[in-house]
């Protein structure tokens, strides 16, 4: 079982999701707006701030960063 806290990290500019296996595997989707969001499981704080220095490495503005709510489990 992975674990971890969601994010939810948003750029301005937009990147394919050919990116994604470059940030750890996290979802890379372009927005309208000239904005992109990758969402996904990050480990701890270190790994969040290590996809930070790789968001600052490609000189990307960095928008937002959230951290989301783990979905409620389904109901059978």
């Amino acid at each position: 079982m992975a674990t971890g806290e969601r994010y939810e990290i948003r750029i301005q500019g937009h990147l394919d999701d050919c990116w994604s296996s470059w940030f750890g595997g996290l979802t890379v989707a372009a927005e309208e707006g000239d904005e992109t969001t990758l969402s996904g499981l990050i480990r701890d704080q270190a790994a969040l701030h290590g996809v930070l220095a790789q968001v600052r490495d490609l000189g990307l503005p960095l928008i937002a960063v959230n951290r989301l709510e783990d979905s409620p489990p389904a109901v059978h």
